[in-house]
């Protein structure tokens, strides 16, 4: 099903990447959940998935996109402004939420999350909520990009790393070296322990959790990392450590 929404806000992080937000009513959803967006071009009707950045209970939802140029939908997004109207699917769906890691002793005490470009994006809606700060000690975002100016709600993340001690944040970019950033891909920082280093604590199967967002390559290089650390991908039927969602 499909709900029309009204464009009330955006935001223009560099020349291409952006956030819209869009006033509709799209029911109850999970922090970490995604809709699709759609608009109709050259009498063809195009939808491509975003995730949801703010957390539920608002009368409107966020989208964070970077516009590609050759992207059947993206460049048209990127024009839209307050007033402009674009449908948006319903109910949200995904399942890469915290009411699908597991409860009880095999939970942890440690979230690390894991991201790269806009696939951030669940993870800034899953911060917003309460039930992270409660259920972990420690809480560790690691957020890739190529350059610090594509790092989107940089300055909402160092607030609350200020805010929350319990909270680290650790953006890391690969194409140019910044002060306090690491500099390298995520999997290269699992693989020489500087994320654990800067994060101060250690991943482990027996008190960790890591959810990864991102591109298809990020996941698969991070996934055989840590599975040789024996820890696991997490199933219903076999719970582990580690759940994924690909965002392309």
């Amino acid at each position: 099903m499909w709900q029309v929404g009204k464009v009330i806000d955006r935001t223009d992080w560099n020349e291409r990447l952006f956030s819209l937000k869009i006033a509709v009513d799209i029911g109850p959803y999970l922090a970490g959940q995604f809709i699709k967006l759609a608009m109709s071009l050259q009498d063809k009707r195009v939808a491509r998935a975003y995730s949801i950045i703010n957390p539920p209970g608002s009368d409107y939802i966020e989208v964070l996109a970077v516009t590609v140029p050759d992207g059947q939908l993206s460049p048209a997004l990127h024009l839209l402004q307050p007033g402009d109207v674009i449908d948006v699917s319903v109910p949200a769906t995904g399942f890469l939420t915290l009411n699908e890691l597991p409860q009880g002793e095999i939970q942890g005490r440690h979230l690390w999350l894991l991201a790269t470009g806009t696939a951030v994006g669940p993870f800034l809606a899953i911060l917003d909520t309460a039930e992270p700060w409660q259920r972990f000690e420690k809480i560790v975002l690691v957020y890739g990009a190529r350059r610090a100016d594509e790092l989107a709600y940089f300055a909402k993340l160092q607030a609350l790393a200020m805010q929350r001690p319990q909270f680290r944040f650790l953006p890391a970019i690969t194409r140019e070296e910044h002060p306090g950033m690491l500099h390298c891909r995520i999997p290269d920082g699992l693989a020489s322990g500087s994320i654990e280093r800067h994060a101060g604590i250690s991943i482990a199967a027996a008190d960790s959790q890591i959810m990864l967002c991102g591109n298809p390559g990020m996941i698969r290089d991070s996934i055989s990392i840590l599975t040789d650390r024996e820890l696991r991908k997490n199933l219903r039927r076999a719970p582990g450590q580690i759940t994924t969602e690909k965002y392309w």
